[in-house]
C-alpha cells in the first residue's frame, strides 16, 4: 500500500495538544479522515480516528495492522507537518 497524498489542517490554538487533522490518501483510491495529530510528553504521535462508546472508550474505526506500515505513515505525517 502507498501514501500517495497527505493533506494537513493545523490547529489554531498553540496551547492545545492536538497539533493537526491529517486526511491521508492511499494508492490514489481510499481516503482516511480526521487522523490527528498529537503533542505528547515524547514528541509527536499520530492517533488513528475513533469513536467514542457508551462507556466511555474509545475505539480506532481505522489503524495499520503491520507495524512497519504504521511507522511509515506516522513518519510521512510528521515529516509532512514539518515542512
Amino acid at each position: 500500500m502507498k501514501i500517495t497524498n497527505i493533506a494537513i489542517r493545523k490547529t489554531e490554538n498553540k496551547d492545545d495538544k492536538c497539533k493537526a487533522y491529517v486526511t491521508v490518501i492511499l494508492d490514489d483510491v481510499l481516503a482516511i479522515h480526521n487522523i490527528r495529530l498529537l503533542e505528547g510528553n515524547k514528541g509527536l504521535f499520530v492517533a488513528m480516528p475513533s469513536i467514542k462508546s457508551g462507556d466511555n472508550q474509545y475505539f480506532d474505526l481505522v489503524h495499520p495492522i503491520v507495524n512497519t506500515f504504521r511507522e511509515e505513515l506516522n513518519n510521512a505525517i510528521i515529516n509532512e507537518f514539518n515542512k
